[in-house]
């Protein structure tokens, strides 16, 4: 049993990422509902936090059936870092984690997100300030170092263990990868089968299919594996790992009906969680997964992101549910 904390997450849990646009309430609504069985807010910038931005804010939401939870806080100062935990504590999550990861220029080279993988001194001091800071467990998702000359990963996972992270994720990149390349999974293996490191170490990049879940649990022997971008507009990746891992058997794709009564629930939810017009905004990014590989899907799509209409939308997904019954079949 893998647990971080006193959090029960069974044998093998899968994860879902914190991603920035993407892992908004709507969106791990439909995941969890799907196998997700611990999932992260979108980070959230500790400035914004500290300042009550409207938009950090919001990203606090958190509902009982997302449970457990973490709320995922980025930033370069420490003291800010300290406050945010506490503001993100009091949303009553069960886990505060720490964005030392994100690749993008307006973060990492500010000192935040993966920049700090320059200053490992600093990202200790700070972590042991938030673990000090918080009742709750805090974990930390990280990648494999700033460049190929700078991958310092064991040396940071025992800094990080000393101050008591509970957890800790590995993207199995550098910063200066981005998301290019493969992702190398046997450095995450080299710190989780460390004699030194006890914490339960997840891993995270690539996995795309139940048999690269299946094949890299049983080589890398990890504590479990985090999907993101695999599951954007394919929700059912969770459930079909765990089916694949206990039977070595294939669910069947989700029919047609079965994708656009997700796509339905997932754009309902966006309209009541955001302002009706971000809400439809929102959704556009997850329509072409919702429907990849449809036959001729093209004009369809068309309509799905151009229009502006809630009641539009939605007489569009039943017409796509009629005109596209049997055409799951076809999807690979």
């Amino acid at each position: 049993m893998v647990k971080i904390g006193n959090i029960e997450l069974g044998i093998f849990p899968l994860l879902l990422a914190p991603m920035e646009d993407v892992s908004d309430p709507p969106f791990r609504a439909v995941c969890k509902e799907n196998g997700a069985d611990l999932m992260y807010t979108e980070f959230i910038s500790s400035e914004g936090l500290i300042r009550n931005a409207e938009k950090s804010v919001q990203k606090l939401d958190i509902y009982d059936y997302e449970r457990p939870i973490g709320i995922q806080i980025f930033g370069d100062k420490i003291e800010s870092m300290r406050e945010a935990a506490s503001i993100a504590e009091a949303a009553q999550p069960e886990i505060i984690d720490i964005n030392y990861g994100c690749p993008v220029k307006k973060v990492a080279c500010k000192g935040a997100g993966a920049g700090i993988l320059l200053d490992i001194p600093k990202m200790q001091e700070m972590t042991s300030e938030i673990v000090k800071q918080v009742s709750l467990p805090v974990t930390v998702k990280t990648r494999l170092g700033w460049d190929d000359s700078t991958i310092r990963i064991l040396e940071v996972a025992k800094r990080l263990q000393d101050v008591g992270i509970q957890a800790l994720t590995i993207h199995g990149r550098t910063r200066a990868q981005m998301y290019k390349g493969e992702a190398d999974w046997t450095k995450i293996a080299e710190v989780k089968h460390h004699p030194d490191i006890h914490i339960p170490i997840f891993g995270n990049g690539d996995i795309d299919s139940p048999e690269k879940a299946l094949d890299y649990r049983n080589r890398y022997e990890l504590d479990g594996i985090m999907i993101g971008r695999a599951a954007i507009g394919y929700p059912w990746i969770f459930n079909e790992i765990k089916h694949f891992m206990k039977t070595g058997e294939h669910l069947a794709a989700p029919d047609m009906k079965t994708r656009v009564a997700t796509a339905k629930k997932h754009l309902q939810f966006s309209l009541e969680w955001k302002n009706e017009l971000q809400g439809i905004f929102e959704m556009r990014r997850h329509y072409t997964n919702y429907f990849r590989g449809i036959p001729n899907f093209k004009p369809y799509r068309a309509r799905l992101v151009e229009s502006e209409n809630p009641e539009e939308l939605f007489n569009i997904l039943d017409e796509i549910s009629a005109v596209f019954e049997d055409a799951y079949a076809l999807v690979e």
